[in-house]
């Protein structure tokens, strides 16, 4: 009968609504990520808000029978967990703007992860209101906030770039540093090797770029045709 009423108390009552509305607000912004199809998505976001609840309960409640035993001796401040939470959660948020591949992306999944994190300690310390509000927050400025973004945006154009190489000299880091050196972004790469009867290796990139409206897609042709190891560039 202990052990039941143990857990129908009111600290493990309130533990476990915190923990659950966690879990549920978290993997709400999850969804939306997996729905993008983002390398973090349901599960991440649901586990990282699970995770920062559950410690700050535990600075909360964790530590209460010690320092009772030990009041003239034990000085806790609760926060200072929820401080390496948020340092943590950024190496986090980090591994998935370097999986991204030649391109900076990755950064608004990132953030959603911090503000994950932050929900989940909010949670934890019984802050319903200022988590729900931010959970809000969050979604609506990752379903409508992208097309708001645009209108700021340079207008550019996507085209789909094809470079023969030969790969013994010239290295991918290079072409890439001299197309995003002239602000032609790099956003998706295919590399297959090249058909042909001479003796050197040659391999084929196949990028999909943007470059601005106001810029001229021949620059290109400016850019490498000086580079003998460039045997033939051109567009799909």
């Amino acid at each position: 009968m202990d052990v039941i009423g143990s857990i129908y108390s009111s600290d493990s009552l309130t533990i476990m609504v915190r923990l659950v509305l966690a879990a549920v607000l978290a993997g709400v912004i999850g969804i939306e990520r997996e729905y993008k199809q983002h390398p973090a998505g349901f599960r991440t976001h649901l586990l990282v808000g699970l995770g920062a609840c559950l410690v700050m309960l535990m600075a909360l409640f964790g530590f209460q029978t010690y320092m009772e035993q030990n009041t003239e001796v034990v000085r806790f401040d609760p926060s200072r967990l929820a401080a390496y939470v948020i340092s943590g959660v950024g190496f986090l948020g980090a591994g998935t703007i370097i999986v991204q591949g030649v391109s900076v992306r990755g950064l608004t999944t990132a953030a959603s992860l911090w503000v994950v994190a932050g929900i989940g300690l909010a949670i934890g310390a019984g802050m319903y209101f200022a988590a729900t509000l931010t959970t809000i927050i969050v979604i609506l400025s990752l379903r409508f906030l992208a097309k708001f973004d645009k209108l700021f945006q340079k207008k550019s154009d996507s085209l789909k770039l094809n470079i023969v190489v030969d790969r013994q000299q010239v290295s991918l880091t290079e072409i890439i540093e001299k197309l995003e050196g002239n602000r032609i972004s790099v956003t998706k790469l295919t590399i297959e090797q090249y058909k042909s009867d001479k003796s050197v290796q040659l391999i084929i990139y196949k990028f999909s770029i943007q470059i601005p409206s106001s810029q001229n897609r021949y620059l290109v042709y400016d850019l490498l045709q000086e580079n003998n190891a460039v045997y033939k560039i051109f567009y799909d």
